[in-house]
């Protein structure tokens, strides 16, 4: 892992494209991820407006400031999504990220991937699992392409295609699935936004559930979630200074096995020792 190229996405938070007053609110939450929202949060009879002013917060180059400025468009099967892409490819905005919604299979990745490349885009790509058929493809779609840096879990719609409630135990096979397809391609996994903005304490324990189920960050509806986020995806001193020990103990030792404070640890253990380590510099420097 090259700890100068890690990004954090301990959390995101989306903001309305045809409401460019509030993106600097939302640069200002503290979030990883700040979404420019063209899709679901946007009125079908706001979505051209969304479209062009979200080209407008791209003009000019941005502060490195290790927030990451992503683009969600409307699904590429939809006329919408079609115009969101055709509006990014013609303009002279360099668009970060994009994050695609509803997506079923790798080919849809792997051909955005492509004109992106075609179009000499360096833009990289986000892709949101909440599909029947996105799930069944989720080791594939993660695959795709070196663009993809992230999956993200969408509980609302998959729910509702799966016919069951949107709580954790029902949605646990679909996570799982996710955060594994994920983990084999190497990149972040974020878990679906909690919508109970007056339930913070269940928004914490569903995010130490996410966590522990190997998710890598997590969605907010308001900025006033985003800091237990953050805290819940932030590794414990704890957990930087065993990280160290484990790194250490593997330099000295030279070996595929060590034993650390009395634990057999194998190598590719090393692999999330590596990943706490980055994730704490990131994090402490921003």
């Amino acid at each position: 892992m090259k700890q100068n190229t890690f990004q954090s996405r301990r959390s995101f938070i989306f903001t309305p494209g045809n409401r460019p007053e509030l993106f600097n609110k939302a640069l200002k939450s503290r979030a990883d991820i700040v979404c420019v929202e063209l899709e679901d949060g946007v009125a079908p009879h706001n979505k051209s407006e969304a479209r062009e002013k979200m080209l407008e917060l791209f003009e000019k180059p941005h502060p490195l400031d290790g927030v990451e400025r992503v683009v969600r468009i409307n699904c590429l099967r939809t006329s919408e999504g079609v115009a969101d892409l055709e509006a990014i490819l013609r303009t002279n905005c360099q668009v970060p990220s994009i994050m695609m919604p509803k997506v079923k299979g790798p080919e849809e990745v792997h051909g955005l991937a492509e004109t992106l490349k075609e179009s000499g885009l360096k833009t990289e790509i986000q892709a949101i699992i909440e599909t029947n058929e996105g799930l069944e493809a989720a080791y594939e779609i993660a695959q795709a392409t070196d663009r993809l840096t992230a999956l993200l879990f969408g509980a609302v719609d998959l729910a509702a295609e799966l016919r069951c409630t949107n709580n954790w135990e029902p949605l646990l096979y679909a996570r799982s699935r996710t955060v594994h397809a994920g983990a084999a391609a190497g990149i972040d996994v974020i878990d679906v936004p909690w919508l109970d903005l007056e339930d913070m304490e269940g928004m914490r324990e569903e995010a130490e559930s996410s966590n522990s189920l190997g998710f890598t960050g997590k969605g907010a509806i308001h900025p006033k979630q985003i800091s237990t986020l953050n805290e819940v995806f932030t590794p414990s001193i704890e957990e930087v200074n065993y990280a160290k020990k484990v790194i250490k103990a593997f330099e000295e030792a030279n070996t595929g096995v060590v034993v650390v404070d009395g634990k057999l640890i194998e190598q590719p253990v090393l692999l999330s020792m590596q990943r706490i380590l980055a994730l704490n510099e990131k994090t402490n420097n921003k």
